[in-house]
């Protein structure tokens, strides 16, 4: 059975490893060369800017993975959720390019990861406090669908970040 997640949406029920191998670099291809101005112009009036977008995905990438790693190691894990708002402002000192250049290195580590697993370590089941009862494949899935998720949000912008 399919996971689903508040991101399932964004996955169009394609397989989540697919998409994450299409989307990790993508981000590079869509965020290379940005001017430091750029890097700071929000997204949309009163959203994030680029450069907190990338920190924010960094962080869910670190998150994520140390909550699967966490599941797969020990019995009876029990996540916790994080307030993303507070986590930024602890990265408030990081440029786009390293928040971007930590994304890809932390996605790619995950990835990397979720390929070995077979059906049954996806399986695994944790709780979180906010989500209830969950394995790591629900988290497999809700990765690759924030990563899109994001993606979205930034790919339109690409034509004009660069000025």
């Amino acid at each position: 059975m399919v996971p689903v997640t508040p991101y399932s949406p964004h996955l169009e029920e394609r397989d989540p490893l697919v998409v994450m191998r299409e989307t990790i670099p993508a981000f590079a291809a869509v965020l290379s060369g940005l001017s430091a101005e750029a890097w700071e112009r929000p997204i949309a009036p009163g959203k994030w800017s680029v450069r907190k977008v990338m920190i924010h995905l960094a962080q869910t990438e670190l998150a994520l993975g140390t909550r699967a790693r966490m599941a797969l190691t020990r019995e009876h894990y029990a996540a916790q959720s994080f307030d993303q708002d507070r986590w930024l402002a602890l990265e408030s000192g990081m440029s786009g390019a390293d928040a971007l250049g930590l994304f890809t290195a932390l996605a790619t580590a995950n990835l990397s990861l979720y390929a070995t697993l077979d059906e049954a370590a996806r399986q695994t089941s944790l709780t979180h406090d906010e989500y209830g009862p969950m394995t790591v494949d629900w988290i497999i899935h809700q990765e690759a669908g924030h990563q899109v998720h994001h993606y979205k949000q930034l790919r339109p912008l690409n034509l004009d970040v660069r000025r």
